[in-house]
């Protein structure tokens, strides 16, 4: 995002559980790191568009157990070439990082880098912990990651704590105590920066949450949004298109069943000899879902490459007259456009298992705190018929973690429960901006809630959350809403 999409991904936790997939929770959007002295800053690697740091870390900041007080280097990347410096309280842009290396983020999130003129803006963008290169434990993934105790410390308060204390010692180095934070982030890393906004105040003045499903817990939101949303964005483009999804799923359950049906269902989806195609509908569902969260008007390299409007892409390959009643080469075709976009692969490894962006750590959360409501599919749905499974989760992370889920703390923590009437009590300059055809809109703010917590809706925008070209969207999706946006923040900062 999965960024899930991240995303989110917000980032997406999908449970599967079918004839021919295994049940798992997936997310839907390191080597040993040389210590750093104690709250210094050092330069480490430089690019274009930003210098990479590291800062020294507490591991625990709400206990104070001996163990609480160990570090670890936790990684930031920094931009000053529009900062209009101290002097003039210029202000600090702070991207709150996702489930996922920073650079990833940092690289697709274009709003930014592109408003930093304007507002002569320090840019700073902060990897979340354990994740990228941002691992406790002396930088050992295998050890962080080895069991829950010490997955323990990855959580989003603790996560929050680390952004408090880094952008407050940052700007103590700067001699910018007075120049004002902005929080940004997407999907998950929406979530944070609102959350962070009303965590933090004294912190952050401000913040923008782009596709940021803060509603998306204990029932607030239908479990049944997210995928209805994914549903009308291919049936607006073609009912056909529509309808040959939704029918597909019996007819690839029936073909597995035959005699010899896996070997009919590998050859026609061109999967490795070497794979079992145990995860054939995991592997279209995730297609889809991302296709649906990436529906950009350009081509895009942020989750796989793909083409401007992935989604009518899909769909024309499944309404090609060529492939006359072959449901089978229809979706075939409409998988290429995700998974096959340039073309090079010859075939396709569903057991794979590879995390190029680093987002192996949403798995845990995801068993513990995000407790986030997406799998439900009404009769309607171009998935499967299914309710929401809490006990399917429990039962997973019982299995994978040794531990039991935590539904309720998000909304304890943070709020959710009648969000309108309590935001406006005692909340203040937020952004919340969702695309309608973003998946993730179903569990966002869509309505403003004060003066200065607003809501911008884009009715045929799509996954915003990593800010991509300004420009772009300002002339062909949002038009005045990006100016409405600019607006606020000049209010926020001033």
């Amino acid at each position: 995002m999965e960024i899930r999409i991240l995303l989110l991904l917000y980032s997406i936790s999908l449970l599967y559980s079918t004839a021919i997939s295994t049940s798992k929770i997936t997310h839907r959007f390191p080597s040993s790191i040389v210590a750093q002295p104690e709250n210094k800053l050092s330069f480490s690697t430089k690019t274009e568009l930003y210098d990479e740091k590291f800062f020294t870390q507490i591991l625990d900041h709400f206990n104070f157990h001996p163990q609480s007080y160990q570090t670890f280097q936790q990684r930031y990347l920094i931009n000053d070439k529009y900062w209009g410096g101290p002097n003039t309280n210029a202000p600090i842009f702070v991207y709150t990082g996702n489930e996922g290396e920073i650079e990833w983020f940092a690289q697709n999130t274009g709003f930014l880098f592109e408003t930093a003129p304007l507002f002569k803006s320090l840019l700073i963008f902060i990897e979340h912990r354990f994740y990228g290169k941002s691992i406790p434990f002396g930088g050992d993934k295998e050890k962080a990651y080895s069991n829950s105790s010490t997955l323990g410390y990855l959580s989003s308060t603790q996560a929050l704590a680390d952004y408090a204390t880094l952008i407050i010692d940052l700007k103590h180095n700067l001699s910018a105590t007075d120049s004002p934070v902005v929080a940004f982030g997407g999907s998950y890393g929406g979530m944070l920066a609102a959350w962070f906004r009303l965590k933090y105040p004294h912190v952050a003045i401000g913040a923008l949450a782009s596709s940021a499903p803060i509603l998306n817990f204990e029932n607030i939101t239908s479990p049944y949004s997210f995928n209805n949303i994914i549903t009308q964005d291919f049936r607006s483009e073609s009912e056909n298109c529509y309808k040959v999804i939704k029918g597909s799923w019996q007819e690839i359950e029936e073909t597995a069943a035959k005699p010899g049906g896996m070997e009919i269902l590998k050859k026609a989806f061109r999967i490795c000899k070497n794979d079992s195609g145990n995860s054939l509908e995991g592997w279209l569902g995730t297609a889809y879902t991302y296709t649906a969260m990436t529906d950009y008007p350009t081509t895009s390299n942020f989750l796989n490459p793909l083409p401007a409007y992935p989604v009518k892409e899909m769909c024309k390959a499944i309404d090609d007259p060529k492939t006359g009643n072959n449901t089978f080469e229809k979706l075939y075709g409409a998988a290429n456009i995700y998974y096959n976009y340039t073309g090079n692969a010859t075939c396709f490894n569903l057991d794979d298992d590879s995390d190029p962006h680093g987002l192996g750590g949403w798995t845990w959360q995801a068993c513990t705190e995000m407790i986030m409501q997406t799998d439900g599919s009404n009769a309607e749905s171009i998935f499967p018929e299914s309710e929401e499974s809490y006990e399917d989760r429990v039962e997973f992370c019982n299995y994978e973690f040794k531990i039991e889920p935590r539904p309720y703390w998000i909304t304890t923590e943070f709020g959710g429960h009648n969000i309108q009437r309590v935001l406006k009590r005692f909340g203040s300059n937020i952004i919340f901006f969702n695309g309608l055809r973003d998946p993730w809109s179903g569990g966002g703010v869509l309505k403003d809630i004060s003066k200065s917590i607003i809501a911008i809706v884009a009715k045929e925008g799509e996954y915003m959350n990593q800010f991509k070209n300004l420009t772009l969207f300002c002339f062909l999706m949002v038009g005045s809403m990006i100016t409405r946006m600019l607006i606020v923040l000049c209010k926020i900062v001033s």
